[in-house]
């Protein structure tokens, strides 16, 4: 299987990769570039880090944009001239975001208007966004499956709903060809592993790696669909590709599978050959029990395969954090 690698898009196509600093931005920036495009990001560096496209600053082909997507015009310059964007910039967590609703609003709701409203004036051919798993909220239903969502249990999960809305709304009034990515638990290289609203999978590591014991929030049988980071530069760039009568719709992106997180200690610790036993604590407010997609309608309409599957991801990923702490770049 070869993933995105086999895709091929007009020699002269422009990408515009918002978010492109931070850490599933810069990995679609890398992999774009490395495909031979052009492409331009543009991020504000508050989520993002400079260290995340250092490798490719001074490529030709890359142009970075120091810029808000709260800002219209900022917005309106970085879509000039492009035929795809790639939204990925957005603020993430749902435990921040239950305590910073007014500015998860600003940021993921208004800035994703601007950036549809940009791409539409600049009249660019696809609009691929990224959305949540979160929007599900409190379905039990497994796996989780495009049409049956929830009520939202956070104000980030109803932020991306809101956005799921507004691109359908763009494409059924504007014709903008807008492709939502609903991304479950995404992990890989250049996750940031500090903060205490860092994603489980980095923290987890970056803990272990430094001799100290993780902390699982509530009885560790809460399980995730973890989906690596390349599976979701495949599912942006199939998606870029889609045909029109995909367009207006959000895909599950996710591998299928699902992991608890008791389980990926385990995992953790034996490929690491540590011992060292979890602290735990209360369950946090907003946090989904379980999560596994049905990628059905994705492998349909936008003919995603998933390339790699969570152990393989998971050795990639570790290899990379070890590499890092060694002093390796990338």
């Amino acid at each position: 299987m070869m993933g995105y690698r086999e895709l091929v898009f007009p020699k002269n196509a422009k990408f515009l990769v918002t978010g492109g600093a931070g850490f599933i931005g810069s990995n679609l920036c890398e992999a774009l570039l490395a495909l031979g495009y052009e492409v331009r990001c543009l991020d504000n560096l508050s989520n993002g880090h400079h260290e995340n496209i250092a490798p490719f600053i001074d490529n030709p082909k890359f142009t970075f944009i120091k810029g808000d997507i709260c800002d219209l015009d900022t917005c309106l310059k970085a879509c000039a001239g492009v035929d795809y964007v790639l939204h990925q910039a957005a603020w993430g967590s749902v435990p921040r975001s239950i305590e910073m609703p007014l500015f998860y609003e600003k940021v993921n709701v208004q800035g994703t208007l601007n950036m549809l409203e940009a791409a539409k004036r600049s009249h660019v051919k696809k609009f691929v966004y990224a959305s949540s798993s979160s929007v599900y909220g409190d379905s039990p239903m497994l796996p989780k499956r495009e049409g049956i969502e929830g009520r939202p249990l956070s104000p980030y999960a109803l932020t991306k709903s809101v956005d799921e809305k507004y691109a359908s709304l763009y494409h059924s009034l504007y014709g903008l060809e807008t492709y939502g990515l609903r991304y479950f638990n995404v992990f890989g290289k250049r996750q940031d592993p500090n903060g205490v609203y860092a994603a489980v999978i980095p923290k987890f590591i970056n803990l272990l790696l430094s001799g100290e014991r993780v902390t699982i929030y509530g009885d560790g049988s809460q399980s995730r669909d973890f989906t690596y980071v390349d599976n979701v530069i495949e599912a942006n760039l199939r998606a870029c590709l889609a045909p029109s009568s995909a367009a207006g719709k959000a895909f599950n992106i996710a591998y299928g599978d699902r992991t608890t997180l008791l389980d990926l200690h385990q995992i953790l610790c034996a490929e690491l050959h540590i011992d060292l036993p979890a602290i735990f604590a209360s369950p946090r407010a907003g946090d989904v029990q379980h999560s596994k997609a049905d990628i059905g309608l994705a492998e349909k309409e936008l003919g995603y395969r998933p390339e790699f599957d969570f152990r393989r991801g998971l050795a990639l990923t570790l290899e990379w954090y070890v590499s890092k702490r060694k002093g390796g770049n990338g």
